[in-house]
């Protein structure tokens, strides 16, 4: 996985110098790859950070995730947004750096990756962003939220609440429309933070079934709260489309508080 991880402010992109402060810590004298989700501020202080990094002898390569498919451009990002993708572009980049891989090739892997990746979230509830201290959209109990993000923000359209059978089938056709769901694949169905695990495993199931009856098949996969939004209830979808060398990286040994397995 990561070698450091820069928080800002809740919802907020941390600002350059915490990033260099970061990239120079974990520099070992191979480069930095910096994982970047497609936000307009993350993205433009990051390139600032790299900036700052080179100016101190430091290669820093820059990989921008943008899998999110439900929104083209919004308030938050010109063109997709980067979401639950990340998560498999830092798993499978890091398991190539820790093979020894050269920055350009743990770079191209990333990229690899986000290409073959695509999301689609779904929302029953919104989440309250302490500085705002109310919710960032309102829906009637009988109402969902097509298309969120990952900051609480509301999605492309509002629908009828539905069962979890429709809501899973219309996030991927949603992601079926941009990527071909077919061959082997890795799927997480990723809780939004206020949603129970064993209702996300109902959601998986009602995946599963989608896929299977697409001819394709599920051959590694995550359920669970792994890219949240505080208190959201709600669900999110990411398929990645595998092959050979990508399932073994997905494979390899990792040990982080949120993923471990191997050793």
């Amino acid at each position: 996985m990561l070698d450091a991880a820069c928080p800002g402010e809740v919802f907020t992109s941390p600002v350059p110098d915490q990033m260099l402060a970061a990239t120079k810590a974990v520099d070992g004298g191979a480069g930095v790859l910096h994982i970047v989700k497609n936000y307009t501020g993350d993205v433009l202080n990051f390139q600032m950070a790299a900036e700052l990094a080179a100016d101190e002898g430091i290669e820093v390569t820059a990989v921008v995730t943008n899998d999110d498919v439900a929104v083209q451009d919004s308030l938050y990002t010109a063109g997709r947004r980067g979401v639950g993708g990340t998560v498999f572009v830092e798993k499978i980049a890091g398991a190539l750096a820790e093979e020894g891989a050269g920055l350009d090739k743990v770079a191209d892997v990333a990229r690899e990756v986000n290409e073959r990746s695509r999301s689609f979230g779904v929302a029953l509830s919104s989440c309250v962003v302490p500085a705002a201290g109310k919710p960032t959209f309102d829906l009637a109990d009988s109402e969902i939220e097509m298309g969120i993000g990952i900051h609480g923000e509301p999605g492309r359209t509002r629908a009828p609440l539905a069962p979890a059978g429709d809501l899973a089938a219309a996030a991927l056709d949603a992601i079926g429309a941009d990527m071909p769901l077919s061959g082997d694949l890795l799927v997480m169905v990723n809780g939004m933070g206020g949603t129970p695990l064993l209702e996300l495993y109902v959601v998986f199931s009602e995946v599963q079934r989608y896929l299977e009856g697409k001819g394709a098949r599920i051959a590694r996969n995550l359920v669970g709260n792994y890219i949240t939004s505080l208190e959201m209830q709600g669900f999110s979808v990411t398929v990645c489309q595998l092959t050979d060398t990508l399932t073994r990286l997905w494979d390899a040994p990792v040990d982080t508080p949120a993923l471990r397995w191997g050793r």
